[in-house]
C-alpha cells in the first residue's frame, strides 16, 4: 500500500531484541551491465570441510552484480596451483579466482584466495582470512568485494547489511540481513507497524519511530546492547529520522509547533534546533553527502516537491521540477545522485536525478514504489515495490541496466535501508 508522504503511519515497537534465523529472501536477477567481465571461479581446495562453500557465495555475489559473466570451470584449484594461462584464455576467461580452505587448531578456518589476470598472466590480488565458522559467509562476501573492486574499480558492497520490515500475520518485524538476503536476524518485533528505520553511519545503531507510548516517538537503538535513546518525544508527531554523515546528529520531522517542520538534534537527543519555518508541511529530511545541506520534501509550492537547504538555515532551493509529486529524497554517498519517488500518470516510480547536470532517469517499471536507499558504494538503489499483489524489495543499478528482486514467501516486505561499509 502506497502511503502519502504527509500521512506517515506511527508505530509501536517492542524493546525485545532477538537474533534467530528467519525465512531467507529469494533473489531473482535480470539485466546485465554495459560491459560484462568473463571470470572463471575454480572450486576452492578443501572447501567441503567448511559450513559454507566459498565458491557458491562468490559466484552468486558476482552474478547478482550484473557486471560479470561466470565461466563454469569444473576445476578445483588452490592458490598454489600452477596456472595454464593459455588454457584459460582459450576458455574465454579474462580473470581467474582460485583458493583453499583449511581448518585451524582453534576451530577457525584459514581461507586463502588469489585473483589472476589471465590476459596479462599476472596476479591482481591475494588475501587470507582466519574466520570462525559463523563468519564464513561474510568471508565469501569480502572476497567478492575484493574481486569487484580490483576489476570494476569501485569498492564492493557484498559484505554490507540491509534492514527492512516484514509483516507476518499480525506481527511486524524489523529484520537485518546480509546484502544478499541471507543470514537474517530479527532486531525488533511488534504487534503494530514499524516504519522509517535508518542505519547509523557506523552500522551499530538504527533509528526508528515508535508509538508504544500512545504517541509517535523517535528512538535510536544500539543493535548489540539493545540500549535505546529517546531522540524526539515532543507534542505532536515525531517522525522521519535520518543521520548526519558523521553520526553526531539526526534530522527529524516534528509537529511540536503545529505543522510538521524539519529539525536537527544531537544523536543523544540534546540540542534540538528548528531548521525550516513555513506555513506548509516539511518532512522526510536527509543530510547531503558532506553534511552541509538537508534535502527534504515540502508542499510549499502546492504539491510535494524536494528542496535543499543549508544546515545553518537560510533560503531553500527547489530541486525537483519534473512532475507534480516528488517525495522521499535520498542522496548517494558521493553527493552526485538524488533518488526519489515520483508520481506520474498515477504510477509511483523510482527516479534518479544527476545533481551535476540535472539529467533525470526513471529506474523502475513497477507502479507502487517507495523507500529508496543507496548501496554504500553508490552503484545500486534498493527500494520497496509491489507486483502481482505481493510486496518485495527490488535493487537496480544507478544506470538502470541491472535489476534483482528479493522476495519472501512469508508475508509482506518493505521499508528497506542499506547499511554502511563495515570496517
Amino acid at each position: 500500500m502506497m502511503r502519502h508522504v504527509f500521512l506517515r503511519g506511527l508505530f509501536v515497537l517492542s524493546i525485545a531484541f532477538t537474533t534467530f534465523a528467519h525465512a531467507q529472501l529469494r533473489v531473482e536477477t535480470s539485466g546485465v551491465g554495459a560491459t560484462q567481465i568473463p571470470i572463471a571461479i575454480a572450486g576452492f581446495a578443501n572447501e567441503s570441510i567448511a559450513p559454507q562453500q566459498m565458491t557458491a557465495i562468490i559466484k552468486a555475489d558476482l552474478a547478482r552484480s550484473g557486471y560479470f559473466r561466470i565461466i563454469d570451470t569444473g576445476n578445483v584449484m588452490s592458490e598454489s596451483s600452477a596456472i595454464d594461462f593459455a588454457d584459460w584464455k582459450t576458455r574465454g576467461a579474462d580473470a581467474l579466482v582460485v583458493g583453499s580452505v583449511q581448518r585451524l587448531a582453534d576451530g577457525r578456518f584459514d581461507v586463502r584466495y588469489k585473483l589472476i589476470d589471465t590476459i596479462k598472466s599476472a596476479q591482481l590480488s591475494a588475501l587470507s582470512f582466519a574466520a570462525p565458522p559463523q563468519s564464513m559467509r561474510l568471508t565469501g562476501h569480502k572476497i567478492a568485494d575484493d574481486i569487484y573492486e580490483k576489476l570494476i574499480g569501485v569498492r564492493g558492497a557484498f559484505a554490507t547489511r540491509i534492514a527492512y520490515v516484514t509483516k507476518v500475520g499480525n506481527e511486524y518485524r524489523l529484520e537485518i540481513a546480509d546484502s544478499d538476503g541471507e543470514g537474517t536476524n530479527i532486531a525488533l518485533r511488534s504487534n503494530e507497524p514499524i516504519i522509517s528505520p535508518a542505519w547509523s553511519p557506523d552500522g551499530t545503531k538504527v533509528a526508528y519511530v515508535s508509538f508504544e507510548n500512545k504517541k509517535p516517538v523517535v528512538y535510536v537503538q544500539n543493535l548489540a546492547t539493545r540500549q535505546r535513546t529517546v531522540i524526539a518525544n515532543y507534542k505532536g508527531s515525531n517522525s522521519a529520522p535520518s543521520w548526519s554523515p558523521d553520526g553526531n546528529r539526526l534530522a527529524v520531522a516534528l509537529a511540536r509547533e503545529g505543522l510538521t517542520q524539519v529539525y536537527i538534534v544531537n544523536a543523544d537527543g540534546t540540542g534540538l534546533r528548528r531548521l525550516t519555518n513555513t506555513y506548509g508541511i516539511d518532512t522526510e529530511p536527509q543530510f547531503s553527502a558532506d553534511g552541509q545541506n538537508i534535502y527534504f520534501t515540502s508542499d510549499r509550492s502546492g504539491g510535494p516537491q524536494i528542496y535543499r537547504m543549508s544546515v545553518s538555515g537560510g533560503d531553500a532551493q527547489r530541486v525537483t521540477f519534473n512532475g507534480s509529486y516528488n517525495i522521499s529524497p535520498r542522496v548517494s554517498r558521493d553527493g552526485k545522485t538524488l533518488a526519489y519517488i515520483s508520481r506520474r500518470e498515477g504510477r509511483f516510480q523510482l527516479y534518479a536525478l544527476d545533481l551535476t547536470n540535472g539529467q533525470e532517469q526513471r529506474l523502475s517499471d513497477t507502479v507502487k514504489d517507495e523507500s529508496p536507499s543507496f548501496s554504500p558504494n553508490g552503484k545500486y538503489i534498493m527500494y520497496a515495490t509491489e507486483s502481482g499483489g505481493r510486496s518485495a524489495l527490488a535493487v537496480v543499478s544507478v544506470d538502470g541496466r541491472v535489476r534483482h528482486r528479493l522476495t519472501t514467501q512469508a508475508g509482506d516486505i518493505r521499508e528497506p535501508t542499506w547499511g554502511p561499509f563495515m570496517n
